[in-house]
């Protein structure tokens, strides 16, 4: 998920040992529980962290390992500590990995309980049209410090410019230090909905995911109870979706998902006050596959436990305003605070 590179091998195992030692002795006093997990991950903002700061992944994960009876705790690690911390055999795992062969081996993997997109992002009028990262070649663009953006990122072509957060790229891309910024589209969509006189006036933002990858849960093999907690793990995604937790936990009102399994997509308001009209803005969880031959499928929308082919089928007692204040239950923190 984050940066793989690190120190050398032998200061790099006595640096997860320290770790390690560390973590362990934070959970000394919950030993007892056999059903907790010691899991690990990076500081990722807004999808990992430690509580009380943004941390949907986190936050989504532990929720649904909550309704099966399993508690979990993670330890928040530098990026050249995640991969060897997660490997190492100490701990059970982690609530936000990506997948790569050197861990397929080691762990037991969930179902993507979310897809990292990550969109272009310029100023406005700014060309977007990149369909690969070798389209930047020579461009100057802004990626968070640590993040993990591919094994082939540092040849692909753009300039590449750290910066310290997803706040910290939009302002060195309004002030002209950067020609683009790479972000995810959960963030894109934070802006958008949050934001929208000063997105649509400033920003310019790409449509074709430039990097795409699957966030899972990951539990070590070793560990006897692991299958079974991932098969009860995946049981609760699709009754989540459903039910609004997704819309808590990711500060979203609209999400574009699969809720009844059947292979089309329906549309999902974050209550059954769908509002006056159709969503303008909407998050979908996972992109379909592109496919030139094939018609993309038209979404349903999701309203009151049943599936309307069209907005227009929406039953009118639906189609009200939501002005409800914040859900308290949502996912903690908050999220971003972006200076125009």
């Amino acid at each position: 998920m984050r940066s793989l590179d690190g120190p050398r091998p032998a200061a790099r195992w006595m640096t997860v040992a320290i770790v390690v030692l560390g973590c362990l002795a934070t959970w000394a006093t919950v030993g007892a529980q056999n059903a907790q997990l010691k899991l690990v991950s990076t500081a990722w903002p807004p999808f990992t962290n430690p509580p009380k700061q943004p941390r949907f992944a986190l936050d989504l994960v532990e929720t649904a390992l909550g309704r099966v009876g399993v508690a979990a705790k993670t330890a928040i690690v530098s990026a050249p500590q995640y991969t060897p911390s997660l490997l190492s055999g100490l701990l059970d795992g982690s609530a936000a990995a990506w997948k790569d062969p050197e861990r397929e081996r080691e762990l037991v993997f969930s179902k993507p309980y979310l897809e990292n997109r990550l969109v272009l992002v310029g100023r406005h009028g700014a060309d977007v049209a990149a369909k690969t990262l070798a389209d930047l070649k020579g461009k100057r663009v802004a990626i968070v410090e640590g993040y993990s953006y591919g094994q082939t990122i540092d040849t692909a072509g753009p300039v590449w410019v750290r910066s310290h957060s997803e706040e910290d790229s939009l302002t060195q891309l309004l002030k002209s230090g950067v020609d683009y910024t790479l972000m995810d589209e959960l963030v894109v969509h934070y802006i958008v909905s949050n934001y929208p006189k000063e997105s649509d006036t400033r920003l310019e933002i790409g449509t074709t995911p430039l990097v795409t990858r699957d966030l899972h849960l990951a539990l070590k093999r070793t560990r006897a109870d692991a299958q079974s907690i991932i098969e009860r793990f995946n049981a609760q995604l699709q009754g989540m979706i459903a039910d609004r937790t997704y819309h808590r936990m990711l500060h979203v009102d609209w999400i574009e998902a699969d809720v009844n399994g059947d292979g089309v997509p329906e549309l999902v308001p974050r209550t059954d006050q769908a509002g006056s009209s159709a969503p303008l803005h909407v998050y979908t969880l996972f992109a379909p596959p592109s496919s030139p031959s094939e018609t993309p499928m038209k979404p349903g929308f999701y309203v009151g436990g049943n599936v309307y082919a069209d907005w227009a089928s929406v039953p009118e007692n639906y189609k009200v305003s939501n002005s409800d204040k914040p859900d308290p239950r949502r996912s903690t923190g908050t999220v971003f605070r972006f200076v125009w």
